[in-house]
């Protein structure tokens, strides 16, 4: 790991709120050297001279958060984000660690690719970033890229995010070889010839504003199919982005049969549904589309069951001008590093409709068992991965404060709890807001190489 600015020996957390097996408990907390040093109940650890001591009582630790699908745009699109703006927004966020698409320009569909990708990381990244390169060539759905390439050269995991793969046989392709050099399987699941030129869900809220719909079966389809074709090459099989309970009940039936299949979620088809568009805004445009209140309902059913697997945040940044386009003609894709755990945390959590526990799960072990990364925890020798929480202080979703390049979120201006005060990845501050540990100018590269 690269080190620019400022990094700190001993910082030593007294009196945090943090879950220690399995029970909420104040600990103190001693990293040293990138690592967690010690632990042990509040009041108990001892600070020499030259530690930076944060008195946390009041505030939450946790292990630094995981997401597994981000768009970074980064080559070409750099207006929209870079690498250094939206790893900062991660931290910001309180991820410590996430994975990059491969949906650029050009597309990382090569070992090339990926190596000199890597080598931006290690130079501007602020926390730990994975690589998920293509499936296949130019993400056109046609032939596939050399799998046994691209994992030598650092690929977590496979994907074409941004379109589904539309020929069965490319994909049973796909699925034999990925099992046989052992990574997983990303899949946009969208059947093209059902969603083709529609743009938000089809329903109401499309009849009413005279608008293509995108029906769910469009994405229920490419599930169903993969599942077959993954369960005799025995891939491991990942559902990006998972909308709608159709899906959601082929994951689960799935997973009953002992597939290796998982699926994500993100926060805005947990807390938004197609009757929450209430202008021609295209903040509000996704692809998956916002579903029914129905199939809201049945994925947060699915968090609580467990077969959901994680929360991502499909973080996808557009310029204002492109958003400003409206439902028919703005680019599809929200922004979400930032307020992904306050948004889950106020509508979930404070709302008992989901345990903070769950949800510190699902944005931490669950993401690295999919990707089978080591597991983050609070643990005398783990990686001194960690973030901070105020779970008491509101505040609202502001531009102004947003690290990302882009704006484009449907939850601006609303009042939030759970903000991160603090992201360290491997012990380096990549985001604070506390005077004692404040961020570096140059900030600290953290890049998984």
């Amino acid at each position: 790991m690269a080190g620019a600015g400022a990094q700190v020996k001993r910082i030593l957390f007294r009196g945090a709120q943090a879950f220690v097996d399995g029970r909420q408990s104040p600990i103190d907390l001693l990293v040293e050297d990138r690592l967690i040093a010690a632990m042990a109940p509040a009041d108990s650890l001892s600070a020499s001279p030259s530690d930076v001591v944060v008195d946390a009582s009041g505030l939450f630790l946790a292990p630094g958060f995981h997401d597994i699908h981000v768009h970074l745009r980064e080559p070409g699109q750099s207006h929209k984000e870079t690498i250094g703006s939206g790893t900062r927004a991660a931290a910001r966020g309180g991820f410590a660690r996430i994975a990059c698409m491969p949906n650029t320009r050009p597309v990382l569909d090569s070992a090339e690719q990926l190596q000199s990708l890597r080598k931006r990381l290690w130079t501007d990244a602020v926390v730990a970033v994975d690589v998920i390169a293509a499936v296949t060539m130019g993400s056109a759905g046609d032939v596939l890229t050399d799998f046994a390439a691209l994992r030598n050269a650092g690929a977590v995991a496979l994907s074409d995010d941004g379109r589904g793969i539309q020929r069965a046989a490319v994909m049973r392709q796909a699925l034999l070889r990925a099992a046989d050099v052992g990574l997983p399987i990303f899949a946009h699941c969208e059947d093209e010839s059902l969603s083709h030129l529609g743009v938000i869900h089809e329903g109401a809220t499309a009849r009413d504003r005279c608008l293509v719909g995108i029906p769910s079966e469009a994405e229920a389809v490419h599930v169903a199919r993969d599942i077959v074709l993954s369960e005799k090459s025995g891939a491991h099989y990942h559902v990006c982005h998972l909308s709608c309970a159709q899906s959601l009940d082929l994951v689960r039936s799935a997973k009953a049969r002992g597939l290796r299949v998982s699926c994500e979620v993100t926060p805005h088809h947990l807390l938004l549904s197609d009757s929450d568009i209430a202008s021609d805004d295209g903040n509000f445009k996704m692809n998956p589309p916002l579903r029914t209140e129905s199939d809201r309902a049945a994925l947060l059913a699915g968090l609580c069951d467990g077969t959901v697997d994680a929360i991502a945040t499909d973080h996808a940044p557009h310029t204002p001008a492109e958003k400003a386009r409206g439902l028919a003609a703005a680019p599809f894709g929200v922004i979400g590093l930032e307020t992904a755990f306050p948004l889950l945390y106020t509508e979930l959590v404070l709302r008992n409709l989901l345990s903070l526990e769950r949800l510190v799960e699902l944005l931490t072990c669950g993401p690295a068992r999919i990707l089978s990364s080591p597991i983050p925890k609070l643990a005398v020798s783990a990686p001194a991965d960690l973030v901070l929480l105020d779970l008491k202080t509101e505040r609202v979703v502001r531009v102004e404060e947003l690290r990302s390049r882009s704006r484009n979120t449907p939850f601006l201006h609303r009042p939030l709890r759970g903000w991160p005060v603090l992201t360290l990845c491997q012990g380096q501050v990549a985001f604070s807001s506390l005077a004692q540990l404040p961020e570096p100018v140059a900030a600290p590269s953290a890049s998984a190489l």
